[in-house]
């Protein structure tokens, strides 16, 4: 499996805060049945910035020390970013990380509501090619409680993912209803983790991939996974919901 939404980088965010508990991740990580993950520390938010440079260079040494004993997990390079002003002009000068270099950038909105630009920076962020990759929409209040707005979201090009967590109930059963909802509606293309601690945030994407599979069917599971080892490699994501959802929709 592929983990497109870490906390993994030492010493950088709210994540790992040492080596060993990086370590400590990544042996969970490939017991959880995952073999590669992708670092995205946070950016603009919560008091953190992450440089995009610095991360490469954490990654490429956090890579050497999985090696060195050998824990059988790939960590590339990516970036968490809150919706800020300068964000374009951040992005075209090289600071900001993509999901593997690829044309795919993880952005997060504040906890409360979804920004008044956000429209127009998405639209700019197109003209750029790149994508913009809506980051647990589930966790956002006014996309929680207005779906539609979502769905507005995605059809003007942008892609969301949901956490693992929130999907298998271990955050609430409130929450796991509205995230299986989310799936229904097509609105998901991805699930990650976004793992930070091994015991309190820990990598739980194999047990959300069965509690999907359970509620929804292993299309969706198919799915989510095909186009998390699409984003990595930089090509196209599939936006039509699984066959399994258009034959409960007829029916």
């Amino acid at each position: 499996m592929i983990d497109i939404h870490t906390h993994i980088l030492p010493g950088i965010d709210d994540g790992a805060g040492s080596l060993e508990e990086a370590l400590e991740l990544a042996e969970q990580a490939v017991r959880n049945g995952i073999r590669t993950v992708v670092a995205t520390p946070h950016h603009y938010a919560r008091g953190y910035y992450s440089d995009a440079e610095q991360i490469k260079l954490d990654t490429s040494k956090l890579n050497d020390e999985l090696y060195k004993r050998n824990i059988p997990l790939e960590v590339l390079t990516g970036q968490e970013v809150r919706v800020y002003d300068r964000l374009l002009e951040d992005l075209e000068a090289g600071q900001l990380a993509t999901i593997a270099s690829s044309p795919y950038l993880l952005v997060e909105f504040p906890s409360s509501n979804v920004p008044s630009q956000v429209d127009e920076l998405f639209h700019e962020l197109r003209l750029l090619d790149v994508t913009p990759i809506i980051a647990h929409p589930e966790r956002n209040r006014e996309l929680a409680d207005n779906h539609d707005l979502l769905e507005q979201l995605v059809e003007a090009g942008a892609l969301a993912q949901l956490t693992s967590s929130s999907v298998c109930g271990t955050m609430g059963r409130k929450l796991q209803k509205l995230s299986l909802e989310m799936c229904k509606r097509g609105l998901v293309h991805f699930v990650a983790s976004d793992a930070h601690h091994a015991k309190t945030r820990p990598f739980d994407l194999a047990q959300g991939y069965e509690a999907i599979g359970k509620h929804l069917g292993q299309a969706f599971v198919d799915y989510y996974q095909l186009n998390a080892e699409r984003v990595i490699g930089g090509h196209s994501i599939h936006r039509e919901i699984p066959a399994a959802k258009r034959r409960f929709i007829f029916w």
